[in-house]
């Protein structure tokens, strides 16, 4: 695909997605701040999972150009999106692998274990079972002390702490209103994907796409519960797992693998 016109897709979907998250930003810079302080060195193994078009990957390589990312998703034309704009960029590789599949972490080749895995806005697409199984499969793959970071909309659960999560809630939505205030909203993410697959540059990847029977949409069966993620950690065998940084629902999710 053309660069000038992949940068352009890349440009529209980020601003789509600021337009739900104004805060995109600020947890981005948290969440690469936690793994400048916690690697240890200036060239760590990160994996980036649900990578999307690249980025979170390329964040963290403006801030350490010597590490290495592996950035891992199944969406095709996001993927395409991603090879198309940051190709060549030094050291960073993206790998089609579906994290609710079983065998995706071997499958990355890592020659070592990985430092660190990031996630942002991504895992919570993953069932309450695909989720427990990928941060098994993760746990195998990452060095002693490595991190797992997850930077997500994750809500209390309503049943347990009805007023926490009324609060998480009305937080997070008085916080959007206020930075993004009166300003139209010129794309939606349902209005991004019907453009893209509708462009003639990637009508490749959109049936291929299309074949694998991915959606945009959401059908309810997610992992939008901060204690299903807490849960599958703890089961994964994490030793320490907490919130680094949080505004109403939205947050940074933290664990540890043993020493």
């Amino acid at each position: 695909m053309d660069l000038d016109r992949a940068e352009q897709w890349i440009d529209r979907w980020d601003a789509q997605q600021e337009w739900y998250m104004p805060d995109r930003e600020e947890r981005f810079t948290v969440l690469i701040d936690a793994v400048e302080a916690a690697v240890g060195r200036d060239d760590p193994l990160l994996l980036d999972l649900g990578c999307g078009p690249g980025s979170l990957a390329v964040r963290l390589l403006d801030r350490l150009p010597s590490a290495r990312v592996v950035a891992i998703d199944t969406d095709p034309l996001l993927l395409a999106l991603g090879r198309a704009t940051f190709a060549g960029r030094p050291g960073l590789r993206f790998v089609d692998q579906d994290l609710r599949k079983p065998g995706w972490a071997p499958a990355l080749g890592l020659d070592r274990p990985a430092d660190a895995a990031v996630s942002t806005t991504a895992l919570h697409w993953l069932d309450a079972a695909q989720l427990r199984a990928m941060y098994a499969e993760l746990a195998t793959v990452l060095r002693p002390g490595g991190l797992m970071l997850d930077g997500d909309h994750l809500k209390e659960d309503e049943t347990a702490v009805p007023a926490l999560a009324r609060l998480g809630d009305a937080v997070s939505e008085r916080a959007a209103h206020r930075r993004l205030g009166d300003r139209e909203h010129q794309e939606d993410w349902k209005a991004w994907w019907e453009a893209a697959t509708s462009d003639p540059e990637l009508a490749g990847p959109a049936a291929e796409r299309a074949r694998r029977r991915l959606s945009e949409d959401h059908h309810g069966s997610e992992s939008v519960l901060l204690v299903q993620h807490v849960a599958a950690l703890r089961a994964a065998g994490f030793a320490e797992i907490g919130t680094l940084w949080q505004y109403g629902e939205n947050r940074i999710l933290c664990a540890v693998t043993p020493a």
